[in-house]
């Protein structure tokens, strides 16, 4: 089922996981900015994927679904995602993880086939350049999700602007994540914009079929 623009609020998906909708809403963020939070049952830390905005309204919010966080991780360096990162995590007393160096804050960067570990959560790290160049996807095995930071929206296609953007590594991208719904346990996709993508195979089969006929 399609959500229609302006219905998309976030909400809680599977055992481990919140979406706290940012409220900026625009041509380019949709409904907002989805930053998720993460947590295994019973643990006492989260981990949060895409602070976002530097909006206190915002961050409240975040840090009220989050309570003790233990890691932030960042999908990529966009301001919509990452502008908050070290605002919260000093906030929040943890670190930032992120591909970019200069994105991190007390703790090391992150790179393909990491994996991540809070309190029993297992977040696996699979790179996924082409909307930007340090742009990560973040699988979670016991969730059959990934989340796809702006790599795979929950509504129409994403933007792969040069110089930072590559169409050629963001079509390996999609081949990646085709590849691990395909041959892997992943269902769903948790996108950075947009609501929930629950059958992740047709929209990566329609995602490349779209840039392939666009070239």
């Amino acid at each position: 089922m399609v959500v229609p623009l302006g219905e998309w609020a976030g909400g809680s998906f599977g055992e481990r996981a919140r979406c706290v909708l940012a409220p900026n809403a625009d041509l380019m963020t949709l409904d907002g900015t989805n930053t998720w939070v993460l947590r295994e049952p019973g643990a006492s830390r989260a981990v949060v994927v895409d602070p976002g905005p530097s909006i206190t309204s915002h961050l409240d919010a975040v840090a009220e679904a989050a309570g003790e966080v233990g890691l932030v991780l960042l999908t990529h360096h966009h301001h919509d995602h990452a502008e908050a990162a070290r605002e919260f995590a000093e906030r929040m007393g943890c670190g930032v993880r992120a591909l970019d160096p200069a994105l991190c804050l007390g703790a090391e960067g992150l790179g393909d086939g990491d994996v991540v570990e809070v309190d029993g959560l297992e977040v696996r790290v699979v790179a996924t350049p082409g909307h930007t160049a340090d742009s990560l996807s973040f699988w979670l095995p016991a969730e059959a999700a990934v989340l796809t930071g702006d790599t795979v929206l929950g509504r129409g296609t994403t933007v792969v602007a040069h110089p930072d953007g590559r169409l050629g590594a963001y079509l390996d991208s999609l081949d990646r994540l085709h590849a691990l719904a395909s041959e892997r346990d992943l269902a769903a996709i948790w996108p950075g914009h947009g609501p929930v993508i629950e059958q992740a195979l047709p929209v990566l089969d329609h995602y490349r079929t779209h840039r392939r006929s666009r070239l």
